[in-house]
């Protein structure tokens, strides 16, 4: 049955009020549940037991900073269950009149029978969707021995849903035990549903530019506020390595970048979030003409055409057919694995001493930090700010040094240029003319090409 608290009868869904978010260290115990705690018969709140250790998107010291606050912005809340005859269909919804045309299979990833839980993000249009998935046993020949059900929300903006990933994990769960009775997801949707500006395009701004000042602008996008699970970035760098330099520069040149994975799809939606975080920039003007980097999430074969128009993008899929459809993608990812069909991208799959080097520091960073924590009780600073900060430094510090010839009376990148912005003035070559071409960065690239007399 549904858990209650004695705060108000079935409104108990949010699993931390935003005044009790604050910083926490990830353990090696939250780590290790991203990873392998998602996984069949694991519970995606696994880290919420202890407290505040499953999700953190702008740092409590920025909130304070800016003094804004997210509103929530619910516009749909649904039960999704498997029919053996119909296959995946919408059960019940709020508002009824809502279009959730494709949501029962992006709430129900291809393959899920095979796993007892997961959570899946997905993209529904303008908007953006949390579901959780859970797959009982029973004793009935009509369901074949198994009832499969998924609850989720729909809100413009994912950097809320997860306030309501342990709410969303009991009500599945109470769905497969008493199905048909929706009353705690009825009081949920009155009590948080979203009121729309007029127009009825549905776009909410996630977060208003100026509120943020400094610290966020445009070409950051919400990935800045993404709330993802304490440790998704260690796991993420311990899951790629040196890879991880190869996808930076994938995700500063905008390419769409597809990651296929066998469910459980949780944790490769974490994935997701992790490429988005290696694009960020915070010089005020910059990458405003380039294709914003925005996360689908989970995809299936139901987005080809939406696909087919986006001209970057990071999306995840358990549909190995997506492979076969390489008009679709720049980049795809299996496993660890990455790998591009267009020759003029090959280039990048190749490391140099400049990305070892990089991918060192980050490493070392890392392990500073992690002492700090452990000798020092350093509980200010975690691996997420650590991750996405490395990044967004290196990319301001190549934006600079390019504004800065751009402008000046000799707008020449020597070999010097190029080594002060930490890339490796050979290697990096191709990786250069195609960043100034699609930043639209005018400037004369003067370094010698060995393989050219």
């Amino acid at each position: 049955m549904v858990e209650q608290s004695d705060r108000a009868p079935l409104l108990d869904w949010e699993e931390v009020p935003p005044a009790e978010l604050a910083p926490t260290a990830p353990s090696p115990e939250t780590e290790d549940s991203v990873h392998s705690g998602l996984g069949p018969g694991g519970d995606a709140s696994a880290t919420d037991e202890e407290g505040d250790c499953a999700f953190h998107g702008l740092s409590v010291r920025d909130r304070r900073i800016t003094g804004w606050e997210e509103k929530d912005q619910i516009v749909a809340v649904f039960v999704v269950t498997f029919d053996t005859r119909s296959g995946n269909m919408i059960e019940w919804c709020l508002p009824q009149d809502v279009n959730l045309e494709g949501v029962e299979f992006k709430s129900m990833a291809s393959g899920s029978h095979r796993i007892s839980s997961d959570f899946i993000y997905f993209r529904k249009g303008c908007y953006f969707g949390l579901a959780c998935f859970a797959n009982m046993p029973v004793e009935s020949e009509l369901e074949r021995g198994a009832r499969m059900k998924s609850v989720g929300i729909l809100s413009p903006s994912y950097t809320l849903l997860y306030r309501y990933m342990h709410f969303l994990e009991n009500q599945v769960r109470h769905q497969l035990q008493c199905p048909g009775q929706y009353s705690p997801l009825e009081a949920f949707y009155e009590d948080k549903k979203a009121v729309l500006p007029p127009g009825g395009n549905g776009l909410v701004t996630a977060c208003p530019t100026s509120a943020l000042g400094p610290i966020v602008n445009r070409c950051m996008h919400p990935e800045m506020k993404i709330t993802h699970p304490a440790g998704c970035m260690s796991q993420f760098i311990r899951f790629f390595g040196e890879q991880i330099m190869v996808l930076w520069k994938f995700a500063l040149l905008r390419k769409r970048i597809l990651i296929f994975s066998p469910p459980p799809v949780g944790v490769v939606c974490y994935r997701v979030y992790c490429c988005c975080c290696l694009a960020n920039v915070s010089i005020p003007g910059m990458g405003v003409s380039v294709p914003e980097f925005r996360p689908f999430f989970y995809i299936n074969v139901a987005d080809i055409s939406a696909l087919e128009t986006e001209l970057s993008y990071v999306a995840c899929t358990t549909e190995k057919i997506f492979e076969e459809k390489k008009k679709l993608y720049d980049v795809y990812i299996d496993n660890q694995n990455v790998k591009t069909h267009r020759e003029s991208l090959q280039p990048l799959l190749r490391l140099n001493s400049a990305d070892r080097e990089k991918y060192r520091k980050l490493c070392e960073q890392r392990q500073m930090l992690l002492y700090s924590q452990e000798v020092d009780g350093d509980c200010t600073s975690n691996e997420e700010d650590l991750f996405i900060l490395f990044f967004m430094e290196q990319n301001n510090r190549i934006f600079q040094t390019l504004s800065e010839v751009a402008g000046s009376a000799d707008p020449t990148l020597t070999a010097e240029h190029v080594r002060a912005m930490g890339l490796d003035p050979q290697g990096d070559r191709g990786f250069l003319v195609d960043l100034l071409e699609i930043y639209g960065i005018d400037i004369m690239l003067v370094i010698d090409n060995p393989c050219c007399p």
